[in-house]
């Protein structure tokens, strides 16, 4: 995959970060809606730590984009938005934080709590031999089919075309990631933050909204946060949501 995609006509303003860690290429139809109206890169996340990733996305937007940037940041991606925003304020004009996980670690257990709920009795148990092992490419698509099925609310058609996993990027990353977290250093980085953000989130995700809402308004002096009613966790991927989804973000991105 070229790293990064680009889309539209620069100066590219905007740049999107996909999830996972490892889901290379998810956020393709964002980046396609958002430049209709500004050009937009689409950086992958490829390097094997979470020091060597924030340098890799530092380098693509000091070399590709036109800095500041909107840099619009999904799930996981939230969270690697957030960190480069606080470490290189000059690259970061607004942060916008789509379906983030949790920051405050005592909301992180209600996450595969609210989604195994969604599953019955025979997919929770596959969910949770699988998790054993996600190194496993098998192992790992499996796992993502069935947590997205938990994910949604009313969805449209999964889009996977140009999409790239890498399950052991999951792994090596996701490690750090839980820790950084866990160890309240997540939060304290957040502190830093200096540029508007805007959270958007959608009420059916099982990444409970409380856990992005509460510890950034209380932290944060320019921040908003959005609520998607009928809205998973995928929120462009949602019948009911998309178009106000898509409405919010390209106001936000102008």
């Amino acid at each position: 995959m070229k790293n990064p995609r680009v889309y539209g006509e620069p100066p590219y303003h905007v740049a999107v970060l996909h999830g996972g860690p490892g889901a290379l290429g998810e956020m393709s139809p964002v980046a396609l809606e958002l430049a209709q109206h500004r050009g937009v890169l689409e950086p992958f996340q490829t390097a094997g730590s979470l020091e060597g990733l924030l340098e890799e996305l530092r380098l693509i937007l000091g070399k590709s984009a036109s800095a500041p940037v909107a840099l619009v940041g999904y799930s996981w991606g939230a969270w690697l938005g957030l960190l480069l925003a606080a470490r290189h304020p000059e690259l970061v004009g607004k942060l916008i934080l789509v379906s983030s996980g949790p920051l405050d670690p005592h909301y992180a257990p209600q996450v595969l709590q609210n989604r195994l709920k969604r599953l019955s009795a025979g997919e929770r148990k596959e969910a949770k031999a699988l998790q054993k092992d996600l190194r496993a490419p098998d192992h790992f698509t499996r796992f993502g089919e069935l947590m997205a099925k938990a994910d949604f609310y009313d969805p449209l058609p999964l889009e996977t075309e140009g999409m790239e996993l890498r399950p052991d990027l999951y792994q090596r990353i996701w490690d750090e990631a839980g820790a950084l977290r866990k160890s309240g250093r997540l939060l304290q980085q957040a502190q830093r933050l200096q540029c508007p953000v805007v959270a958007i989130h959608g009420d059916h995700d099982p990444h409970p909204a409380e856990g992005v809402e509460k510890p950034l308004s209380r932290i944060l002096a320019d921040f908003r946060f959005i609520l998607l009613e009928k809205c998973g966790h995928k929120p462009w991927m949602e019948k009911q949501a998309r178009a106000l989804f898509f409405n919010v973000l390209t106001e936000e991105t102008r």
